[in-house]
């Protein structure tokens, strides 16, 4: 509702549909590069694919980047697994954890490095955009621990990479005074090409496909689906992020998303202290 009325404004503006052709076409001939995952991430995806990869080889990777490491420790000690030991090195987090938990959170924690820039009004974006994708992310965690057919890590990282298709729409604006002086029109650009833009990347990143829609469907708010799935969570879980805010999707009636149907989730904000608590400890683990 709320995201299609943005969108007809972005089609019927030239001056958007311009850039959208020019970005596209900037896109295609590699003169702006889409983000690639980090290091640390590429190579815990390649071991997690090796039949044989076991918990020292990725207790080995992961003790290569301390930042990532000291997140691991943190939040196989939180409250989010409830170990009744506190543990004190990699290898053992990630036998609490699980080897497939610990490959996709790698890949979570490791986003924090793409939502960076050396221009301070860019980084100051894209730290914003990272901060609500916590916040959706975290959301995501706790609302996935009531679907059986989802995984809460899962569903983490779909929360994380829902807007990672701002990050090129931002840098194609650098330099371009038209954009930089007019962030109402930004805002606009943003909210119509980033979709696109987000799946282009997830698909180049080798991404599963029910996570490569997630960028493009989330703010579908009438789309159809066969069951609940991650892009429902990314949905439920943005909604739930602009509770008691002045965002326009603060104002979106739930009862007409049928993302809610599908998960079988309360049309309503009210969520029990113990939700609270798990958000904000996810939260934490990924804000670092």
């Amino acid at each position: 509702m709320f995201r299609k009325e943005l969108i007809n404004v972005s089609v019927n503006n030239p001056l958007v549909e311009q850039v959208r052709l020019d970005l596209l076409d900037a896109i295609e001939n590699d003169s702006i590069v889409l983000p690639t995952l980090p290091e640390v991430a590429l190579e815990i995806r390649e071991a997690a694919s090796d039949p044989d990869v076991n918990v020292g080889m990725l207790a080995t990777i992961i003790e290569n980047d301390s930042s990532i490491a000291t997140r691991i420790l943190r939040i196989a000690n939180s409250s989010l697994l409830r170990g009744f030991q506190p543990i004190d090195d990699v290898k053992s987090a990630i036998g609490r954890i699980g080897l497939g938990y610990t490959s996709t959170l790698v890949t979570t924690l490791a986003m924090q490095q793409i939502f960076l820039s050396t221009k301070e009004a860019l980084n100051q974006r894209m730290r914003a955009i990272w901060m609500h994708s916590t916040d959706v992310a975290a959301i995501c965690h706790t609302l996935a621990k009531s679907q059986t057919q989802l995984k809460p890590e899962m569903a983490t990282l779909a929360g994380i990479v829902h807007q990672v298709g701002t990050l090129p729409v931002l840098s194609y604006a650098v330099g371009r005074g038209f954009l930089r002086d007019h962030p109402e029109l930004l805002d606009q650009i943003l909210i119509s090409l980033s979709p696109e833009v987000g799946s282009r990347i997830l698909e180049a990143w080798g991404f599963a496909d029910e996570l490569v829609a997630v960028p493009m469907q989330h703010m579908d708010f009438n789309r159809e689906a066969a069951a609940g799935d991650y892009v429902d969570l990314v949905t439920v879980a943005n909604l739930h992020s602009y509770v008691g805010t002045e965002h326009p999707l603060a104002s979106v009636d739930w009862s007409t998303v049928s993302a809610f149907t599908r998960l079988g989730l309360p049309v309503t904000p009210d969520m029990s202290d113990g939700y609270h608590q798990q958000i904000e400890a996810m939260q934490q683990a990924l804000q670092g």
